[in-house]
Formats: structure tokens, sequence, C-alpha cells
């Protein structure tokens, strides 16, 4: 993982972009079709919405099923590995809400910002 070339750097990356958390957090919930999907993740973009579940596709986190229908509906879930993830995502949400405010009261009280 330290080292510069490390492929599991590249996961590291991917997991630490803004909405990635969330979005497989979202996915282990049920499947989304991308409108339900930007509603249930507050402040996200479309735009940004598309690029992260992308990524997660091209990663094998996520697949995006198309629907033959009129009007098209394209629907996102988690893969088996994507399962795999998620209950450490869900761990990791709930220790960051347990904790956001601890913190940022400390940066409050530190004078620094986060």
């Amino acid at each position: 993982m330290f080292l510069a070339d490390c492929s599991a750097r590249k996961v590291l990356a991917l997991l630490a972009e803004k909405w990635t958390l969330l979005v497989i957090h979202a996915l282990s919930e049920r499947s989304y079709r991308t409108a339900e999907l930007r509603r249930r993740i507050g402040g996200v973009s479309e735009k940004m919405l598309i690029q992260a579940l992308r990524r997660l596709e091209e990663c094998g986190l996520v697949a995006r099923t198309n629907y033959s229908e009129v009007p098209p509906r394209v629907e996102y879930a988690l893969t088996s590995l994507g399962y795999s993830l998620s209950s450490v995502v869900r761990e990791l949400d709930r220790w960051i809400e347990t904790h956001a405010f601890e913190i940022e009261d400390w940066v409050q009280r530190s004078g620094r910002a986060a």
C-alpha cells in the first residue's frame, strides 16, 4: 500500500474520492435509478454522481442494468465485490457519525480549519 506503484493504492484513491463511500453506502440499501440515488445523496451533482458510478463500475464494485423500456431506465446495484466492501463502509460511516461533533469541536478549540 505504501509503494508508489502498488495497485492497492489505486483502489485507496478511488475510495478516498468525495462521493464514493456515500454511493456504496446508499447502494448497500437497494438498487437505485440515477435520479433516486441523487436524491438519496444530498448535494451531489448529476455529473459527479455519474463519474463516481462509472469508476465504481470499472472496478467491478457496481453493476449498471439497462432496461429496454420507453422511457429508458437504468439502475445501479452493488456487485458481490461491492457488497463485501459495504459492511466496512457502513461501519466507517457509523464511526464518523459518532465522532463528527467531537472532531468539529476539537478543530474549533484548536483554531485550525479542517
